[in-house]
């Protein structure tokens, strides 16, 4: 196929993209092609391409079995994975398992059919070869880097990852993870297992702790697996215990004179090979391209050795991404490596030394060109920024070549050696660049201190013209540097003085022949080798030749109609002298024209002729033609290259297609004749390959042109849309076009479009071709839009509509039949030079109105008049208003812009040039049509150009854009504006109903509005706002209203049991301290309680001063004490703090009628107030007020239904159980005069003494509990007392006559008050007659029935006791009417009428109960006096008329 080649640069950072089969074929993922390379110990060939892939080669691996070795498996960033035939380049099935970018795959070294393979989501797919089934596994949720097949147990894989971790997994069981390996902090960059199926070779020599008790025990025999990672170690595993036995550090090596610095982490890549049948010998890749032998049995410095140190120039220059090992036939053992520095080395094991360098090409080879003078000398420019330069004829390097890099920095993209000076090559870049090397020397190049804009596409050596040909004999040049660029631009370069200006050499063509027309951009030229003429070629298509040195014109082709490419001369050493003024040119037509230029450089014309017929046309090629040159070894044979992706060699004379050769993938760029062997051609192009060919071994002597060709180019011209729909890859290159459409904006096809600014390395061919290369150019079309990459947008979908034209029934007029538009030209001609215009022929009306443009004013004003009304009637009225600015009616533009609503921010901004009135109205008219559109904050900031002030604030306002209306006026206005003032109370009205109560009261504050800034905080009612709005009407001086709110706040505290926030809240306020003591006392009140178990509720928070005190300190006392210690009030305590004005302050506070539904943290609040009332009046000396408190704190809980609790607080209160006892720590006795305060401590009295009855009875009861009989049970008091004996805080079960009691220890007289027995008669009269009057209101209702809603139940149960109770004091022969209950009920009440008021307002225990318990205790003991018990049996008598009642007493009174 071809002779010697050049590949494309290897992929960079892929873990395994190289491989080498057991026969020496070492086969490179390159871009999206496979690359197949012959290696032998001493040289090495590419035999052949893989092509297929779509995206980047990732993985590649060939099958180490007998017998199928030619097999090979690839994957690729377009996440498919194929399988190949190596020997016929052919694809034998594509696996699409993948559906994200396959990071690596490996082809298994156990079991011949398993290749398994790793993408970056982290799935590892199991691919089966001869069945062509897959298994899908996802051992871990991270990105997969490298992976590799046990060499010893088929089902072992494993897997290095981005992060760090290695795990391996067993295949045969749905991937489950064996063994997660740690150790490694970043990338693992390749994986290796030993070649040895067992783990004692490394004995004695691990770092680990085990290294003793030799390394694996137990059934399980494992095998070590060595990685390489970023983070700068080599680790070595144990795969039988899961864990790391060795780490290697890599050597910081000096290089290039200078130590590597071990801070500075420079760029790495590690891979590790460990080679077949070398246990202890590992190598790895090391810092900028070095290569490592580690053995792995020695220690510290001898443990590694470099390979190539024999001697200079050996290593690679940069980082090493893959190693792979083959042992030849001749048992030989080889190790191939892959580098950034684009090389690929083969080393041999034995002396670690490096037995050849294959260089490879990393961008589009641009430029080839062979040295006049030194004979075999090719020089390349590449994509990738670097010149390479090779000596073709050396025998025992075939590929030695020297790469120069320094001062270009950008694609090379034009190459030409100089005609007599050896070893000087000048060159020119992508960026604009022109410089020249010395290619013997090491010094960089000169640079000429003159850029082009744009890419130089070509360069040529020639004779000086002026004005460098002017001076002395030695000063002037004998050969100058022309360069060509694509701003269509030629400079003379002076190549002794680069730093010099260069001269452009249009002035000297214009000032020679009189041009003053403007010259078609040049895009490329070549001298006559005997330097008399010169060919420029031009983007219009038209060649000049000029003679030197004055450069004047002798003829112009004008055969081509499409851009120059390419200009060749004739070779002058031919024997017919005739064919020595032959030129070959190639435009982006695929026809290449001769010119035979003979007569007119022999005899030059007068004036230039013009040419319009070729002298031979050779025809065949399907796209634009690129490059092209003559043989040197033939007359008049030419071989070109083209867009259609072939070299064709040409009999020009005969007109006669001779070869053509299709060894690439992709269009070509270049080409060159050997200068030594008539037979040999050399060809680089887009597939980043230059290729060497012979002519006789073609097997093809035309182009390709198939159906498919034609049927491509029909579907082009009826689609042009498919232009568009290229897009160029990551980095990628696409033609410009690619069947002879023409290259806009004047851009060259040799590097038109193709050289895009990103990194060559990425760029990606995206043929799709079959190996047989007549497709090649098909398919090429076919997909010539690159690969799109994934994170890249199409940038042609981000393309904007095009823009409306402003003058479009003139624009669709040059959209007229051919005819009409060369008709028009006559037209204007004759309107512009002759006096007659044509008749009827008015530029800028009716039929002409498009030539306006081209004629005087008036008629462009025409012209624009009937534009305007063409855009009136489509609607487009901002294109009637551009076009009146136009021609200076800015009013009038202005005024329709007003009315139509299409006015803009650019027409306000024209507006001031029509006056201060236009436009101040057009401001306003703005701002309307703003708010239409709810721009408001637009509109208002336009308000304010015109100082309206006042109506931007309002237009805010009106739309609640009250935040910015406060800035806008603050900004502008004074601080005491009433507007202001307006616009906060506004807000916070707003925000008070939304319900954003803090704001709102930021902008109450703003406007002065304290008081309703503190209320709006409290309407939340929750503490913390509470306490808020308190502190703030504190400090803004709303003193009574700070009063109220923490009052509130601290009540709500106190109910939560918070006791220290609750004093915290009202400490700031001295007024307060009344309500502190409250507080005081109720905190004091619950701990006492707490203390006695009464009621336990938990407490948020307390002070020390309320622990648990002393039992037999009274609490009053205890309060006294407090007071005194903390808040300073006491007996001589004056002013504020004075118990009289306190005292004051306390009655003003509500407490409201106890009921049983008030919760018992309430209830002690209420209570406690009355204990704090009773202390001031104590501190007060006044006796009468003390009691009644006293009397009112114990009754809250009693009749609330807390017996217990009010019994509890008795002991507290009075610890002795004498009323008249107030103090003990203070003596205090009471004494009373007024009959309310007496009757209020005989009350109280008679509830202790009613607590100590019961307690001496229960007591004594407890006694006999178990020895009593069942009588004794049945004669217990009847259900009413049972029922106040529970109530009473006293359980009733088990309750006994005593044998023995002890004398009672108090008065119990007290609560035999004949008074109270009366009184509690009449009122359970009053109770029961209420009862009957219910049951008889109820029984109307029943007669009534059928008025009863269906829904309603009938209660039922009153009735029936009711009944029961009537029926027990009344037989059924008297029962009573309503009138006579009526009469009855009067009477009673009449009766408690006539009782004194003290009876009623402070009540006894109940009187009958009590003679009941006292008759009960006399049966058991004689503790109770005889006079005692006939009391009690009189008022039983008298009172005890109820029928539960009747009945327990029958046995006391019989």
């Amino acid at each position: 196929m071809h002779e010697r080649s050049l590949p494309a640069s290897p992929n960079w950072y892929c873990s395994r993209c190289s491989d080498v089969s057991s026969g020496g074929l070492l086969g490179v993922g390159a871009k999206n092609i496979i690359y197949l390379i012959e290696a032998s110990a001493s040289s090495c060939r590419v035999v052949g391409e893989l092509v297929g892939h779509k995206d980047l080669v990732s993985g590649f691996s060939f099958c180490q079995h007998a017998g199928q070795s030619h097999i090979c498996v690839s994957s690729s960033n377009d996440g498919s994975v194929r399988f190949w035939d190596s020997d016929n380049k052919a694809l034998i099935r594509e696996n699409a398992a993948h559906q994200t970018p396959v990071a690596a795959v490996h082809w298994s070294p156990v079991d011949k059919n398993l290749v398994v393979s790793g993408d970056e989501k982290g799935i590892v797919v199991c691919h089966w070869y001869h069945t062509g089934d897959t298994t899908s596994f996802f051992p871990e949720p991270r990105t997969i880097f490298c992976l590799t097949c046990s060499p010893h147990t088929w089902s072992t894989v494993a897997v290095g990852y981005k992060d760090g971790m290695i795990v391996l997994i067993d295949v045969s069981k749905k991937g489950e993870v064996m063994h997660r390996l740690r150790g490694h902090d970043d990338e693992i960059h390749s994986l290796t297992w030993s070649p040895l199926a067992s783990e004692d070779i490394l004995y004695g020599r691990l770092e680990d702790s085990e290294a003793t008790s030799g390394v694996s025990t137990g059934d399980e025999k494992g095998c070590y697996l060595a990685s390489g990672s970023k983070d700068q170690t080599v680790r070595i595993w144990s795969s039988a215990k899961g864990k790391g036995v060795m780490t290697l550090k890599l050597p910081y090596v000096k290089k290039r004179g200078s130590a590597v610095d071990p801070g500075v982490k420079e760029r790495l890549w590690l891979h590790v090979h460990w080679p077949k049948g070398r246990p202890t010998q590992l190598v790895s890749s090391c810092f900028s391209g070095e290569l490592v032998m580690w053995d792995l049995t020695r220690t510290g410095k001898q443990r590694w050795t470099l390979f190539g140190t024999s001697s200079e120039g050996q290593n690679h220059s940069r980082i090493i991404f893959n190693l792979s090992s083959v042992h030849l036939q001749d048992d030989r053992e080889l190790l191939i490596s892959t580098s950034m520095d684009r090389e690929i080395k083969c080393w041999d094991l034995a002396s670690l030394d490096c037995c050849w360098t294959l260089p490879t090409l990393g961008g589009f080879v641009y430029a080839l060109t062979f040295s006049p003078v030194g004979a075999g000398c090719l020089a390349l420019g590449v994509g990738d920024n670097m010149i390479r330069v090779w000596n073709t004829l050396t025998t025992q390097n075939q590929y030695d070549t020297r790469s120069f890099w320094q001062g270009i920095k950008s694609k090379v993209t034009a190459l030409a050696w100089h005609p007599k000076k050896e070893g000087s090559l000048s060159f020119g870049t992508d960026d604009g660049k022109v410089g020249i090397y010395d290619v013997f020397s090491n010094k960089p190049p000169q640079i000429s201190s003159s850029y082009h804009r744009k890419t130089v596409y070509t360069l040529a050596w020639g004779p000086p013209v002026p004005p460098m040909s002017f001076g002395a004999a030695g000063g002037k040049p004998s050969c100058c540097l022309y360069s060509c660029a694509g701003e269509g631009v030629i400079l003379q370069h002076d190549p002794t003085k680069l730093s010099g200006e260069a001269s452009d050499i249009d002035k000297l063509i214009r000032d020679t022949n009189d041009i003053k027309h403007k010259l078609s951009p040049h895009t490329d030229l070549s001298w006559k080798p005997d330097g008399k003429v010169v060919a420029i070629g031009n983007e219009d298509g038209c060649i000049d030749v000029y003679q030197a040195p004055s450069l004047k014109l002798l003829c112009s082709i004008q055969q081509h109609h499409k851009i120059i490419n390419t200009l060749r001369w004739h070779h002058d050493h031919s024997s017919l002298p005739e064919l020595h003024c032959l030129l070959a040119s190639g435009s982006s037509n695929a026809t290449v024209f001769i010119h035979d230029l003979h007569s007119v450089i022999e005899n030059p014309p007068e004036s230039p002729v013009v040419l319009t017929e070729p002298y031979r046309r050779l025809c065949g090629h399907t796209a634009k033609i690129t490059g092209m040159a003559w043989s040197p070894h033939h007359d008049a044979r030419l071989v070109t290259v083209s867009y259609d992706g072939t070299a064709q060699v040409w009999d020009v004379l005969q007109e006669e297609a001779l070869s053509n050769y299709r060894g690439h993938v992709g269009y070509l760029l270049c080409v060159d004749w050997s200068p030594v062997d008539p037979d040999v051609i050399w060809t680089g192009g887009k597939d980043f390959t230059l290729q060497e060919w012979r002519v006789s071994k073609q097997e093809f002597t035309k182009p390709p042109k198939g159906k498919k060709m034609v049927d491509l180019r029909e579907k082009k011209k009826a689609n042009p849309k498919a232009k568009k729909k290229k897009a160029s890859g990551p980095g990628g290159a696409v033609p410009v076009e690619t069947n002879g459409e023409p290259v806009t904006g004047g851009q060259k096809a040799l590097t038109g479009q193709e050289l895009s600014g990103e990194d060559e390395e990425d760029e990606v061919s995206s043929t799709n071709s079959p190996v047989p290369p007549p497709a090649t150019f098909e398919m090429q079309r076919k997909s010539s839009a690159v690969i799109k990459s994934k994170d890249k947008p199409d940038l042609n979908l981000l393309k904007k509509k095009k823009p409306r034209s402003m003058l479009p029934v003139s624009t669709s007029m040059d959209h007229r039949p051919k005819e009409d538009l060369l008709q028009d030209c006559i037209n204007l001609a004759s309107v512009k030079y002759s006096n007659a215009p044509p008749a009827g022929c008015v530029p800028g009306q009716g039929e002409h109105i498009h030539l306006g443009l081209f004629s005087d004013r008036q008629a462009l004003y025409r012209m624009l008049e009937a534009e305007e009304e063409g855009h009136v009637e489509a609607g487009h009225y901002d294109s009637v208003v551009y076009l009146r600015l136009w021609s200076g009616d800015l009013e009038g533009a202005l005024q329709l812009a007003t009315e139509k609503g299409e006015l803009s921010d650019h027409l306000l901004s024209v507006a001031p040039m029509a006056g201060f009135e236009v436009w101040s109205r057009t401001v306003e008219a703005f701002v309307k049509q703003l708010c239409l559109q709810e721009q408001y904050l637009k509109a208002a900031s336009h308000l304010l150009s015109i100082n309206k002030l006042y109506e931007a604030v309002d237009l805010l306002r009106s739309h609640k854009l009250y935040r910015e209306a406060i800035a806008l006026v603050k900004a502008r206005l004074p601080a005491d504006e009433p507007v202001l003032t307006e616009l906060y109370t506004c807000w916070a009205a707003t925000l008070e109903k939304d319900g954003h109560f803090s704001a709102a009261a930021k902008c109450y504050l703003a406007a002065g509005a304290s008081f309703d800034a503190a209320k709006v905080i409290a309407r939340k009612n929750d503490v913390s706002s509470l306490r808020t709005a308190a502190n703030l009407a504190r400090i803004s001086g709303e003193v009574a209203l700070a009063q109220s709110l923490a009052l509130r706040c601290a009540k709500d505290l106190a109910a939560a049991l918070d006791w220290v926030k609750a004093q915290e809240v009202l400490s700031p306020q001295e007024s307060l301290l009344v309500h502190r003591l409250h507080l005081g006392v109720a905190e004091l009140l619950a701990a006492m309680l707490a203390d006695s178990q009464v009621s336990s509720q938990p407490c948020v928070s307390s002070h020390p001063w309320a622990s648990r005190g002393e039992r037999h300190v009274s609490i009053q006392d205890r309060v006294r004490d407090v007071w005194e210690r903390q808040f300073g009030v006491s007996q001589k305590s004056a002013g504020h703090r004075g118990a009289g004005a306190l005292l004051q302050e306390l009655k003003s506070v509500e407490s409201p009628t106890p009921t049983a539904n008030i919760p018992l943290r309430q209830v002690q609040l209420y209570s406690s107030l009355h204990l704090t009332r009773a202390v001031l009046s104590w501190l007060l000396d006044d006796d009468g007020q003390l009691i009644k408190e006293l009397w009112q704190a114990v009754a809250w809980f009693r009749d609330a239904g807390h017996l217990d609790v009010s019994a509890e607080l008795c002991h507290l209160l009075f610890p002795d159980g004498d009323v008249s006892v107030c103090s003990r720590k203070h003596p205090k006795t009471l004494h009373h005069t007024e009959t309310e305060a007496k009757a209020a401590a005989d009350s109280l009295q008679a509830f202790v003494h009613y607590q100590h009855l019961y307690e001496h009875w229960w007591s004594n009861a407890i006694q006999i509990q178990n020895g009593c009989s069942r009588s004794a049970v049945d004669s217990s008091p009847g259900d009413e007392v049972k029922d106040k004996v529970v109530n009473g805080g006293v359980s009733e079960e088990g309750v006994c006559p005593a044998t023995r009691l002890d004398k009672l220890d108090f008065d119990a007289s007290l609560l035999l008050s004949e008074q109270h027995a009366a009184c509690q008669a009449t009122q359970r009269s009053v109770i029961e007659i209420q009862e009957r009057l219910a049951a008889m209101v109820l029984q109307h209702s029943r007669a009534q029935g059928p008025q009863l809603d269906s829904g309603e139940k009938e209660p039922d149960t009153p009735t029936q006791i009711s009944n029961s109770q009537g029926s027990a004091d009344a037989g059924p022969e008297d029962q009573e009417t309503l009138l006579s209950l009526s009469s009855k009920m009067s009477e009673h009440q009449k009766r408690l009428a006539d009782l004194p008021d003290t009876i009623k307002m402070y009540p006894h225990p109940d009187v009958v109960e009590c003679c009941l318990v006292l008759l009960h205790l006399s049966k058991a003991s004689p503790s109770v006096s005889e006079s005692l018990q006939q009391e009690a049996k009189d008022l039983l008598r008298k009172y005890g008329t109820n029928p539960s009642v009747l009945k327990a007493s029958q046995r006391f009174l019989t």
